[in-house]
């Protein structure tokens, strides 16, 4: 992928302070310039379409709505668009669903200045970004399968589509169906539906059970699932 002289950059992230700090540091390069930044899905949208920026800057967490849902409209606006997930999120457990969705990177927002320019400039180049960590644990994963077990956050997990994995952080933060609904903008019925599905892929017995384990991996995303 050859690099762009002046490439317009878009920053979809929730925090203010970041994106102040992030454009600083995206404009120290010359062949960069941020020409948007905003921490709403329609907004970023809009400014995505009227500006066609080839490198996207996104964080999955925006409040109340899920920067997941960007990826994909994004590739459908600009195909040729680059988007880099920048973001407090774990990425053990989001890094593949990004990538699937057409994002070209993932790293954690507590990474140094130097690994977040190595991150852009590896995505720009057209090659994948993902930590070392995230790379090794990948690999184990294609060559060990589901020998490690249910048991593993990692594993189990993953079996979750990104809609269920959502609705199951939700419940793992306190909110009650009507409320995931109305957060969703989805039926009751449809998040019922979601529900009983995590509960059979998560081997969960009762509702209450699948909101203690939501809970639990709330709390301490590096636990494991009790048995």
């Amino acid at each position: 992928m050859a690099r762009i002289a002046n490439t317009k950059v878009l920053i979809v992230d929730n925090y203010p302070i970041f994106i102040k700090g992030l454009t600083s540091l995206l404009e120290t390069n010359n062949k960069l310039n941020v020409i948007g930044s905003t921490s709403n899905c329609e907004d970023a949208l809009r400014i995505a379409e009227k500006e066609k920026p080839r490198l996207i800057i996104l964080e999955i967490k925006l409040g109340n709505e899920n920067g997941m849902d960007l990826i994909s409209k994004f590739k459908s606006i600009n195909p040729e668009a680059v988007i880099l997930v920048v973001s407090t999120q774990d990425e053990r457990f989001y890094s593949e669903r990004v990538l699937r969705l057409g994002a070209r990177g993932y790293i954690l927002k507590t990474e140094s200045i130097d690994v977040v320019m190595e991150a852009v400039n590896t995505v720009m180049d057209g090659k994948v970004y993902l930590s070392e960590n995230e790379r090794e644990r990948i690999f184990q994963a294609m060559t060990e399968g589901s020998s490690r077990g249910a048991k593993d956050w990692t594993v189990s997990l993953q079996t979750l589509s990104n809609r269920e994995l959502q609705v199951f952080s939700l419940i793992g933060k306190g909110y009650g169906t009507i409320e995931i609904a109305s957060r969703l903008n989805l039926s009751t019925k449809t998040i019922d539906t979601h529900k009983e599905h995590i509960k059979l892929k998560l081997h969960c017995n009762s509702a209450q059970e699948l909101r203690q384990q939501a809970i639990e991996w709330i709390n301490n995303p590096e636990g494991n699932i009790r048995s």
